[in-house]
C-alpha cells in the first residue's frame, strides 16, 4: 500500500511545482520588460539639466526666476566644465544672446556663487517654460524648454528681478 500512495503523491507534487512556478513567473515576469525606476536619470530639482551643449560643458538645475507679469528673469543654473581647458557656454534666450566663460574644471553658478543672467523683455510668465539653447563647442546641440518660476517660493524670493 505504501508504494501505491506514492505513486499517487508524486504527479500531485509535481502539479503543485509546476502550478507554483507558473504563478511566480506570471508575477514578477513583467518586470523582465520593464525599467527600473531607480535607473532613470532626472534632475531632483525644480530646474532641468542639459547634458550636451556641444561641448564640455554642462549645465545642472537651469531655470528661470521671472516677475510676477513676466517681463524680466533671471537665468539662474549650475555650469559645469568638465575639461582641462577653459571654455565660454553661449546661452540664447528670447532673442538675446550671453557668454558666460568657465575655467577649466570648474564650476559657475548663476544666482548663487556669481549674480544671475538678467533676462529682459522675457515676456513668458511664471508657470510657463522658456526655449533656450546652451552651446559650448561646435558639435550641435539641441534647444530645451527651461522652467520659469516666480519668487513665491522662500529659496527663490531673492532672485527675482527688481522692478527698477
Amino acid at each position: 500500500m505504501n508504494s501505491r500512495s506514492a505513486a499517487s503523491i508524486a504527479p500531485r507534487l509535481i502539479a503543485a511545482i509546476a502550478l507554483g512556478a507558473t504563478v511566480a513567473l506570471g508575477a514578477t515576469g513583467c518586470t523582465f520588460i520593464t525599467h527600473q525606476a531607480t535607473t532613470i536619470s532626472y534632475p531632483a530639482s525644480d530646474g532641468v539639466n542639459v547634458e550636451s551643449t556641444g561641448g564640455p560643458v554642462v549645465v545642472r538645475n537651469a531655470l528661470v526666476i521671472a516677475t510676477e507679469d513676466g517681463s524680466a528673469g533671471n537665468l539662474v543654473a549650475a555650469l559645469v566644465n568638465e575639461s582641462d581647458q577653459g571654455a565660454t557656454l553661449t546661452v540664447d534666450v528670447a532673442g538675446k544672446q550671453f557668454d558666460v566663460r568657465v575655467p577649466a574644471n570648474e564650476r559657475v553658478s548663476l544666482g548663487a556663487d556669481e549674480d544671475p543672467l538678467l533676462i529682459e523683455n522675457l515676456d513668458v510668465k511664471p508657470g510657463a517654460t522658456v526655449e533656450i539653447l546652451f552651446r559650448s563647442g561646435d558639435d550641435d546641440a539641441q534647444p530645451l524648454h527651461v522652467p520659469v518660476l516666480d519668487g513665491t517660493l522662500p529659496m527663490y524670493k531673492d532672485l527675482v528681478p527688481s522692478e527698477s
